[in-house]
């Protein structure tokens, strides 16, 4: 496994200047957790006090609905962030489920150690204001693409944007990230 705090470090550090020493103190507030393929970080119905950062392998945030249909919201790839974030903020039960698609080594944050070093070092608090409002962008170009694209369009943007998915989740998740079957799936790709 590469070095996890080199790697938040890095990640950290494409959009503010922090001391070595900031960042040793950032960084002790991290807890390392390593899963497997498979493995659940978060189960619909859980109390959610942490978010958490991917240092390698491939997760999955997905919703389930009552006829046990799919929906993948959010693949989390290295140097992403993951979470039912609406449990996390608003101290409610999980309605989401995030779990692995590969083995994870990720790191794990607590809501009250995340507000503690935010009140302690003004530019952790802009990172992570940064970081949230990049999700909140990402996902209405996200539901605007459904709004205005075809299944074809919103493949071909993904495998643009995000050409290393094709390899690594298996296809019947794109397709539900998609919103789309298998088998539609395997017409666009054609």
């Amino acid at each position: 496994m590469t070095d996890p705090k080199e790697i938040l470090a890095q990640h950290i550090s494409r959009l503010i200047s922090i001391t070595d020493e900031q960042m040793d103190y950032v960084y002790s507030h991290f807890n390392i957790i390593k899963l497997k393929k498979g493995q659940s970080l978060i189960t619909e119905g859980d109390f959610v006090d942490h978010e958490y950062f991917v240092i390698d392998g491939c997760l999955k945030a997905f919703y389930l609905n009552d006829n046990m249909k799919m929906f993948i919201l959010q693949f989390a790839m290295p140097t992403w962030w993951v979470t039912d974030f609406d449990a996390l903020y608003n101290k409610s039960r999980a309605t989401i489920n995030v779990d692995c698609i590969t083995n994870a080594n990720i790191l794990s944050i607590s809501n009250e150690n995340r507000e503690k070093i935010c009140k302690e070092i003004h530019e952790i608090e802009h990172f992570f204001r940064w970081r949230t409002n990049k999700g909140y962008i990402a996902l209405q170009k996200r539901l605007l693409s459904f709004m205005d694209n075809d299944a074809k369009y919103r493949y071909e943007e993904l495998l643009s944007l995000y050409p290393q998915l094709y390899n690594l989740v298996p296809k019947h998740l794109i397709a539900a990230y998609l919103g789309v079957t298998r088998e539609t799936l395997s017409r666009l790709h054609q």
